[in-house]
C-alpha cells in the first residue's frame, strides 16, 4: 500500500475524493458545515470490520480544504491499523476541524461538531487530538454518547497523552534493544521533535532514565519551560535531520521523513509519537531499511492513547490500560524481528499483522 503526501499546489490536480492519493477504500467521508458557529469539518471512516471507527478530532489551520481532506484520509487509515495491530475491537476513523484552535474554537462550535458525530449513530466515536482536549470531549459528551477521553470525574479515562507517551517510550526501548542490543537508554542521545503533551511526557521518561535529550519545537516558550523543567537541551542547529544522534523521536505533525530529509537522517533509530511519519510508506520505508536505520512503526508505538480511550468502551481500569500499553514493547520487538527475517520494511511487517487480523474477522463475519 502507498500513502503519499502531496503539497498544496498538487492537491487540486486530483479528483476531489476517490481520486485523492490518500484515499484507501475508505467506507465513508462526511463533510460537516454550520454557518452559525463557523464549523467546517471532515470525518473520515476508513474501516469498521473490527468494530466502530474510533479516532481523535484534530483542529488545525489547514492551508486549504484539499490539505484537510488529505490529512483526514491518512489519519483515519492509520487508526484502522493502529487498532488492529494492537488487538483492539475497533475500526479506524478520524476527524479534522478546519480552523485555528487558539482563536476560532468555541463551545458552540465543538458542540455542533458533536451533533454531527451523533448523526452517525455510533459508527464513528471521537476523542481528542491536536487542537482539542479533554474539556472539549466533555462538551461533546453533552450532545452525544459517541465520544471517549472525557474527564475521569465524568467516568472517563481522562487525557490519553500520558499513556500515548508511555507507549512510545516502550516502543523506543524495544527498538533500542533491537538495534543496540540493550533497551537501556541511559547515555543515549535522543532528539525529540515536538514537545506538546505527549512529547513533554516522553521527555520526562527519557531524562529520568538518564538519556541525553535534545528538544525542538516551533514554540520558543515551550522549549524554555520544558528545558528548565527536565534539564533537556534546546536544539540550536539549523538542520535537525542531519544531527548525529542515536534516536530521532518525531512527536509533532507527520511526514517529516520525506524526499528532502530521508537521506539526511543520521539517527540509528526512529521512534516517535507523530502519526504518518513516512511521507511515502514504501519508498521512504525502504530507504531507511537500506540505510540500516531502525524505524519503529508509528501506528504501533503511539497506540497507548487509543488503548486508554478504549477502556471507556471495554470497561477496564488503569492497571489494564498500562499493562496493554507496556505490551507495545513486545509487539514492537516481534515486528522488528519479523521484518529482519522476512526481508521487508518494518512498516510492511506491522501492516501484515494488522491486515491479517482484519481479513480474518471479515471472513468470520461473512460465514
Amino acid at each position: 500500500m502507498v500513502s503519499e503526501v502531496l503539497n498544496a499546489n498538487e492537491l487540486y490536480k486530483v479528483d476531489p475524493v476517490f481520486g485523492q492519493h490518500s484515499f484507501n477504500n475508505h467506507e465513508q467521508i462526511v463533510f460537516c458545515n454550520d454557518k452559525d458557529t463557523g464549523l467546517k469539518a471532515i470525518i473520515g471512516i476508513h474501516n469498521t470490520v473490527l468494530g466502530p471507527a474510533l479516532g481523535g478530532t484534530r483542529m488545525w489551520n489547514y492551508k486549504n480544504e484539499w490539505e484537510a481532506l488529505n490529512d483526514v484520509l491518512r489519519l483515519s487509515r492509520g487508526m484502522t491499523y493502529k487498532a488492529a495491530v494492537t488487538g483492539l475491537d475497533l475500526g479506524g476513523g478520524k476527524a479534522v476541524i478546519i480552523g485555528d484552535a487558539k482563536t476560532q474554537k468555541s463551545p458552540e462550535l465543538i458542540k455542533k461538531f458533536g451533533e454531527f458525530v451523533n448523526s452517525l449513530s455510533g459508527k464513528y466515536i471521537t476523542a481528542e487530538d491536536v487542537g482539542t482536549d479533554t474539556p472539549d470531549m466533555d462538551l461533546i459528551r453533552e450532545v452525544t454518547p459517541y465520544v471517549t477521553g472525557i474527564s475521569e470525574s465524568l467516568g472517563g479515562a481522562g487525557n490519553p497523552s500520558p499513556v500515548t507517551a508511555y507507549g512510545v517510550y516502550m516502543g523506543m526501548k524495544a527498538a533500542a534493544k533491537f538495534k543496540f542490543g540493550t533497551d537501556k537508554l541511559e547515555g543515549k542521545s535522543i532528539l525529540v521533535q515536538g514537545i506538546g503533551h505527549v512529547g513533554e511526557t516522553l521527555v520526562d521518561y527519557l531524562t529520568k532514565e538518564g538519556a541525553d535529550v535534545i528538544i525542538s519545537d516551533i514554540s520558543k516558550e515551550r522549549l524554555e519551560i520544558v528545558s528548565k523543567t527536565y534539564g533537556a537541551k534546546i536544539y540550536k542547529g539549523s538542520d535537525l535531520y542531519s544531527e548525529a544522534v542515536d534516536i530521532y523521536a518525531p512527536c509533532a505533525l507527520g511526514a517529516t521523513i520525506n524526499d528532502e530529509t530521508v537521506n539526511k537522517i543520521q539517527a540509528q533509530v526512529i521512534a516517535g509519537a507523530a502519526n504518518n511519519q513516512l511521507a511515502n510508506e514504501q519508498v521512504h520505508g525502504a530507504i531507511l531499511q537500506n540505510r540500516g536505520i531502525v524505524y519503529a512503526p508509528d501506528f504501533l508505538i503511539n497506540a497507548g492513547g487509543i488503548i486508554n480511550v478504549y477502556a471507556e468502551i471495554a470497561h477496564y481500569g488503569k492497571d489494564e490500560i498500562m499493562t496493554r500499553t507496556q505490551n507495545i514493547y513486545n509487539t514492537t520487538l516481534e515486528i522488528l524481528n519479523n521484518a529482519d527475517v522476512y526481508k521487508m520494511t518494518t512498516n510492511q511487517a506491522a501492516l501484515s499483522i494488522a491486515t491479517a487480523r482484519i481479513e480474518a474477522r471479515k471472513k468470520a463475519n461473512n460465514k
